[in-house]
């Protein structure tokens, strides 16, 4: 079973390296967490479905600080995921999740953006506009109905069924009319063969988009960015969680540091006094 488990692994490095657009270190950082795994973990078949059991690797690496083993039972995770998502049935015990403490995403600069958008046929531009000035998730974006979309609004359908309105600029406005003039979508706004483009499509296309400037850049980055940019703009806070469909204000809170972080960077290195030896 393990031999069958390391054969997945490599077509699942393969996935978040070429739809996920995973970094190099972070493909590295899976394939050793998932070796280290298979070393201990107990593998069962039973009744057409895989057991696996982290007991054995939980106690391995109980010494060990509780983000680390986190990123370590993560991997395990994301990767019993995609095997249930590829017609295996795999069963995870044992596997109690470890709270650490929220760190700040990595933002994607304006510029950087637009240098990309510079870079994209019609369809990339939509995606990348439409994720950078509505602040969709992945999933959202995926699920976007044509009847959704007004003038002046975007009823998104977010996590627990639950809708909210979204702004939408007229620039953006302007661009979903001028790509639905040439595209005879029925039902969703981003379709092939008649079906909704699917989340991995979007990813891949996302990531094709910024890799031709260099960059590798994630859906939910963009989203980090539409979140900063709104605060870093004095736009309330309660505001801001209402339109990213956040449950709780804590979860937005986390925005608010990165614009902290990112001030006394700039400042840092504006101040002439900065980085002046005082000795």
């Amino acid at each position: 079973m393990k031999k069958l488990l390391n054969t997945k692994r490599i077509e699942f490095l393969e996935y978040i390296e070429k739809i996920r657009g995973y970094s190099d270190l972070s493909i590295k950082t899976y394939d050793e967490a998932l070796k280290e795994a298979f070393e201990y973990v107990e593998v069962l078949e039973d009744n057409k479905q895989l057991i696996i059991n982290m007991m054995p690797y939980r106690i391995k690496i109980a010494h060990l600080n509780s983000k680390t083993i986190s990123k370590k039972l993560s991997a395990m995770r994301s990767f019993v995921e995609y095997l249930n998502d590829n017609s295996l049935v795999v069963v995870l015990k044992s596997d109690d999740s470890v709270k650490v403490a929220k760190t700040l995403p990595k933002p994607v600069s304006h510029k950087n953006i637009l240098e990309a958008i510079s870079h994209c046929d019609e369809e990339e531009r939509l995606i990348i506009t439409i994720l950078y000035t509505l602040g969709l998730r992945i999933s959202e974006l995926s699920s976007l109905k044509l009847s959704d979309i007004s003038t002046e609004w975007v009823r998104v359908l977010g996590k627990g069924n639950k809708h909210r309105d979204i702004p939408l600029l007229g620039t953006t406005s302007e661009l979903i009319d001028e790509y639905l003039s040439v595209r005879a979508q029925k039902k969703f706004i981003l379709e092939k063969n008649g079906e909704k483009l699917s989340e991995n499509s979007l990813r891949y296309i996302i990531t094709k988009i910024f890799r031709r400037v260099g960059l590798k850049v994630t859906p939910h980055q963009l989203r980090h960015a539409y979140a900063s940019e709104l605060l870093n703009g004095n736009a309330p806070i309660t505001d801001v969680s209402e339109l990213l469909g956040h449950s709780s204000m804590a979860t937005t809170q986390i925005y608010t540091k990165l614009g902290s972080a990112l001030k006394q960077k700039n400042y840092n290195s504006a101040h002439p006094l900065c980085g002046v030896d005082k000795s």
